[in-house]
């Protein structure tokens, strides 16, 4: 864990709202001089606590208007390679998030398509079809109510 200064916690509080900042609007906005403001930036960059800075794209205005998560269990034989299984679902462009789950279930994914129809074909073409899966339960979200990529630091 990094330790965040003061300084630090304001930087990454104003790049998560808005990653374009040039580093003069940034320092201005937490009231440090240019130089030191880019050395901290590039610090937190080099560490990793900043891994990347991307534009976030609102999925249904690029047509993506099915958003499901998908829990996914594993048979015996499957758990017994889930790196196997791991390195199929990073190799989906569909699937969001992916996560190793405690309890009944394995892994849960956040999947976009086009539409329900774009997800039953991902569904019995591509996720149903990898090696040791036993059962998919699928959850249609129907609308959002919170989606943030904010971490409350």
């Amino acid at each position: 864990m990094t330790t965040l200064d003061p300084y630090e916690r304001k930087i990454l509080h104003e790049l998560q709202r808005d990653a374009s900042l040039t580093t003069a609007e940034l320092a201005e906005r937490i009231g440090l001089s240019p130089s030191p403001c880019w050395r901290r930036v590039d610090r937190l960059e080099r560490e990793g606590v900043i891994r990347k800075r991307v534009a976030l794209i609102d999925r249904r205005k690029v047509g993506l208007n099915a958003h499901v998560f998908a829990q996914v269990k594993l048979n015996a034989h499957g758990r017994a390679n889930l790196d196997e299984f791991s390195a199929a679902i990073r190799g989906f462009p569909e699937v969001l998030d992916a996560y190793v789950l405690m309890g009944t279930m394995d892994f849960m994914l956040r999947i976009v398509a086009e539409d329900i129809d774009a997800y039953e074909r991902f569904f019995f073409d591509k996720l149903s079809k990898l090696p040791g899966v036993q059962e998919i339960n699928s959850i249609v979200a129907l609308s959002e109510i919170k989606s943030t990529t904010e971490l409350p630091i």
